[in-house]
């Protein structure tokens, strides 16, 4: 009886090992085992082979976890029936339900899942060998397991494309509720805005040709000289004679060279002989291929085209990693106007301003589908050209037209609803 105890226990410890082990190795982190491979760390590697082949590992884990635990339940239960007779059966099965939920079950699990990198790392050789020795059985239980789904028409279907990029963002959210800081938020913000770069398309960021500063190269040299030195910016699109007729584009560096290579004689410069060649891009390219573009071309500046061929404004490399890190301002740039807090809490927001910038500096929900400004966003929903002062109500915000410039919607007032009549979304 002795002897039989003694193995009881020990199949309880072995138990215990493979739920231990099966806790720990699929709840380790997947990110932090392949850095630590990287890194050199050979245990990490045997974790990252072991998932890798995961219908393996279960397998074998459940075929030890199960094996242990029915040997164990039949040795207590003959050891009582010898000892209680037929009554000995119910107190077996009531001992080693207990022993198996809580020492065999409950603890091993608990601790592997507080420590799981750490405990994957110390069983990972273990489970290495004992998946091997067991492959051969694990296979033939697989084999018989498909077989039975396919008799009830399972088909084993790959994992859908974007589960990764859903699982990634969720893990940034739950590391979001861990209570982080303002700082912690503003690369929460970054990392989403990294993963939305491949969905958004460069006329949902750029400059609309109606706010692009553009020089007539037929103007005179002083003319020009004293425009791009009178400019914010360092690089001017050039055109001749007409808008549509873009022929170059002017860097104020190379300007200044040239104004230092002719002192005193700036009207022989040429202008046409300074701009570079015009960069044209359609306006569905993605960001993420015109960021690669842009690496590749080692350029900073792209004119945006419809199908049309017609310019529909410009696109830099500022514009790309300003949608990653937020507005990016130095010490050129006018004081911002763009959004404005008002005393009674609401906000004074510029028509042109994107809806994406709203929604990550407030944590709104506004859809960016259909609009990329939130003037744009207003249109759409209203179906119509709002007159000054009219108001109305959607997404959980009310909006009230401050401003208007011929059909353009130039300044909205935009505030948390407030009042009764909270389902009337116009509210004239």
């Amino acid at each position: 009886m002795l002897i039989t105890a003694l193995t009881i226990l020990c199949l309880l410890i072995l138990s215990a090992y493979f739920s231990g082990s099966e806790t720990a190795l699929t709840a380790a982190s997947r990110s932090v085992m392949h850095q630590k491979e990287l890194d050199g760390n050979g245990k990490a590697a045997i974790v990252n082979r072991l998932r890798e082949h995961q219908e393996r590992l279960i397998g074998a884990v459940l075929l030890g976890n199960n094996l242990a635990n029915i040997l164990a339940s039949s040795l207590a239960t003959s050891v009582m029936i010898a000892a209680f007779g037929e009554t000995g059966v119910v107190y077996a099965t009531t001992l080693m339900t207990l022993l198996v939920i809580v020492f065999a079950e409950i603890l091993p699990k608990t601790y592997a899942l507080n420590r799981a990198d750490k405990t994957a790392l110390v069983i990972a050789p273990v489970m290495r060998v004992m998946v091997f020795v067991l492959a051969p059985i694990t296979q033939a239980i697989q084999l018989l397991v498909n077989a039975t789904l396919k008799i009830f028409g399972y088909r084993d279907h790959a994992r859908d494309a974007g589960a990764a990029e859903a699982e990634l963002r969720g893990a940034i959210e739950l590391h979001a509720e861990d209570g982080t800081d303002d700082a912690g938020d503003d690369e929460r913000a970054m990392l989403h805005s990294i993963l939305d770069l491949d969905d958004m398309d460069v006329w949902e960021i750029m400059v609309h040709r109606k706010n692009v500063e553009m020089l007539d190269i037929s103007d005179p040299t002083r003319t020009l000289i004293h425009a791009v030195l009178a400019s914010r910016y360092t690089r001017l699109p050039l055109y001749q004679d007409d808008p549509e007729n873009i022929v170059g584009v002017l860097h104020a560096k190379d300007l200044l060279r040239a104004m230092a290579q002719y002192a005193g004689r700036e009207e022989q410069i040429n202008i046409r002989d300074l701009a570079t060649e015009p960069w044209f891009i359609p306006d569905s390219t993605s960001l993420v291929a015109q960021l690669k573009a842009f690496k590749e071309r080692r350029e900073h500046f792209a004119f945006v085209v419809d199908e049309y061929g017609a310019m529909e404004g410009v696109v830099s490399l500022e514009d790309i990693l300003e949608e990653i890190v937020g507005d990016i301002r130095d010490e050129h740039d006018l004081p911002s106007s763009v959004v404005l807090k008002q005393a009674d809490g609401r906000y004074s927001v510029r028509g042109d301003v994107s809806i994406r910038e709203l929604n990550r500096r407030f944590e709104w929900r506004l859809p960016d589908e259909e609009a990329a400004t939130i003037a744009g966003l207003l249109l759409f929903e209203t179906r119509r050209i709002p007159a000054v002062g009219q108001r109305f109500r959607f997404h959980g915000l009310e909006f009230e037209v401050l401003r208007r410039h011929r059909n353009q919607i130039t300044r909205l007032r935009i505030g948390e609803i407030t009042g009764s009549s909270v389902n009337n979304p116009d509210l004239g």
